[in-house]
Parts: structure tokens; sequence; C-alpha cells
């Protein structure tokens, strides 16, 4: 595009045509992209909205543009402009995390693996009694809460085949975790 060109775009941009708006942004969305990459802290995430954010505000602006010839600089300065208000909230936000870091580490007493595996035994045992009666409770009971007995013993003691005994086992292990991952998301851990 010549300048003449972008300076016509730019005036049909400016009265709200969309395929103007489409040649500006396919002219100038490397420019902004690159000023944008310039900030190593922002992430692809950011960088994105660095673009979008820049597009938007420059064709809500572009009727108030005195210099057709200047869109270019002016472009690039709100993606600066962006990028730099970005990339400041990005580095106070990592300070920040790191900070809280360091307090929980000195304010919050490690658990010892002792009561870590008891509170995880725990929630087996709960999981287990809240099993309804039958077949399954016993399995997972015999195997998990007596836990002498291996999957074949089992399946012999409650007449079964060894591959019904581990299956009841695997569903039971795919219960746990479920119920784990939903208390750890529902105390806000992850």
């Amino acid at each position: 595009m010549t300048e003449d060109e972008i300076a016509t775009c730019i005036q049909r941009a400016s009265r709200g045509a969309q395929d103007a708006h489409r040649e500006l942004y396919q002219r100038f969305h490397g420019a902004v992209r690159r000023v944008a990459l310039g900030y190593s802290g922002l992430g692809p995430a950011e960088v994105e909205d660095v673009v979008q954010e820049t597009f938007v505000r420059a064709f809500r602006e572009l009727p108030r543009l005195q210099h057709p010839r200047a869109f270019g600089s002016w472009l690039v300065t709100i993606a600066r402009h962006h990028s730099q208000a970005l990339s400041r909230g990005a580095k106070v936000r990592g300070r920040a995390a790191e900070d809280l870091a360091l307090e929980l580490e000195s304010t919050t007493p490690a658990i010892p693996p002792s009561l870590e595996l008891e509170r995880r035994v725990a929630v087996v045992r709960e999981l287990i009694e809240g099993l309804p009666e039958g077949p399954e409770k016993e399995t997972v009971r015999l195997f998990y809460l007596e836990g002498e007995l291996s999957a074949r013993e089992i399946a012999e003691r409650l007449g079964l085949g060894k591959s019904a005994v581990t299956m009841r086992l695997e569903r039971f292990r795919a219960r746990v975790k479920r119920e784990l991952l939903s208390r750890l998301l529902a105390a806000g851990v992850g």
C-alpha cells in the first residue's frame, strides 16, 4: 500500500467501512505485534490483547486523527503504551506472587509426611464408608482397610474372577481421584 492508498483507506475506515478496517489491520498488525513482543513480561495472550486493544482504540479514535500519514507511528505509540501498562501489571503481579509465596513458606509450618499420609488414609476410609453396602464395598474394604490380601486372594474369598476384583478396585481408585481433586479445587488449591 502506498501512502496515498493508506490515507484513502483511513478516510474510509473513519467513516465506518469494515473492509477498510480489515485492510488497515492486515497492513499494520505485524508492526503492532512486534512492539508487544518487545516487552519480555508479556506472554502470548497479553501480546494478542495488545494487538486487539490497539486496533480497537485506534479505530474508535480514527476520526480525530489529524494527519493520516502519521497513522503507522500513531498506532505503534498506542501499542507501546498498552504494552507498557500490561508489562508493569505483570511485573507487579509477579512480585506480589513471589512475596506471598515467601510469606507462606515462612509462616506456614510444613505438614509432616506422617500427618499427610494420615489425612489421605482418612479420606479413603471416608469414601469406603460412604459406599453402598454390597460387593464393591466389600472388595475395597478387604483390599484397602485390611490390606493383607492380594486381588487374587480377595477374588477367591468372594468367589469372583481376579479381573472382576481389579475392575472394582480401578473404579474405586477413579472415585478417590475425583474426590481428592474436587476437594482440592474446593479448597482453592491448584
